[in-house]
């Protein structure tokens, strides 16, 4: 059982969301689709002991690519994200921050057919001080941009719940997970990496065994409705990524985090099937509903 305690944070941040990048790696396993989480250092200033998606901050390195090293344009990259205002710099730096947080983290090279050999070597340019896309031009990888589709853009509030002085602007793509290569957890930033299914994974939280937050409980509650992976990037090359901007309220002593469609948020529409709202009770954040509400029907 987690003994985690969540502190709900209710202090304004004045300045304006970092820029992220989160990558949902996703695999056919033998009872259905899995994603791969991993678990925050305890000591980490951000969400220590909580199982998320690899990602991180975008770096100022991650926007100077050169183009030519990309298997996918600036352009591209600026489409795929469907936001008017940003450049293609910063559209393409958020695709490679997404490729090497993962990499970094859990060893992954996403899109690419890697021999064992030339991810040691590359993580070993790393150590040295190379930078990410330097590190794959010494041992002739390609940064696989195209392997990433925008599923989802969460902005935390002004009054975030769960950080204190720091607000993001985070885009989560989906990605297959590359053939033939093993995840590892590096005791630095995260002490373990995990396969699960969606369901599993969000009946785990609701045991008290693993620790989530709340982008994580939605995107794995709109990832039960998908049996394989090829269903879940169809999806997302189908439609556009959906935005989310949660608006806290407290009610009761209660945090509560609404999103588009619920009755209490800004936006009528909803982002999804299911539920629209969480509440923090029990020291996690529950939808109405239940555990059920989460699961939402099963995949086919």
């Amino acid at each position: 059982m987690s003994d985690m305690a969540i502190t709900i944070n209710s202090d304004v941040v004045l300045t304006p969301p970092v820029h992220a990048a989160t990558a949902m790696v996703l695999r056919d396993g033998a009872a259905g689709l899995e994603v791969l989480l991993m678990r925050r250092h305890g000591d980490s200033g951000v969400l220590g002991g909580v199982h998320v998606f690899p990602g991180g901050k975008l770096d100022a390195p991650d926007r100077e690519v050169d183009p030519a090293a990309l298997d996918q344009s600036p352009e591209r990259c600026r489409q795929a994200l469907n936001e008017p205002t940003i450049d293609a710099a910063t559209a393409t730096g958020l695709h490679v921050a997404a490729l090497r947080e993962t990499f970094e983290e859990c060893g992954l090279l996403l899109g690419v057919a890697a021999v064992a050999g030339q991810l040691r070597r590359t993580q070993e340019h790393l150590r040295a001080g190379s930078g990410f896309a330097a590190a794959l031009q010494r041992e002739r990888l390609p940064l696989a941009a195209s392997c990433l589709v925008p599923w989802s853009r969460w902005i935390t509030p002004r009054v975030p719940s769960l950080f204190r002085k720091t607000r993001f602007d985070s885009r989560f793509f989906v990605a297959l997970a590359p053939a033939g290569q093993v995840p590892a957890h590096d005791d630095h930033e995260a002490t373990e990496a995990v396969w699960l299914g969606p369901r599993a994974g969000l009946q785990q939280y609701w045991d008290g065994r693993i620790e989530l937050a709340p982008p994580q409980i939605m995107s794995l509650s709109q990832l039960t409705r998908f049996a394989r992976v090829a269903d879940v990037l169809a999806v997302a090359r189908s439609r556009l990524p959906a935005l989310i901007e949660p608006e806290p309220f407290d009610l009761d002593g209660r945090r509560v985090i609404c999103y588009p469609g619920d009755p209490a948020h800004s936006i009528c529409e909803p982002a999804w099937p299911g539920p629209t709202r969480l509440t923090h009770s029990n020291q996690r954040f529950e939808p109405d509903g239940g555990l059920e509400a989460l699961l939402g029907p099963a995949s086919t």
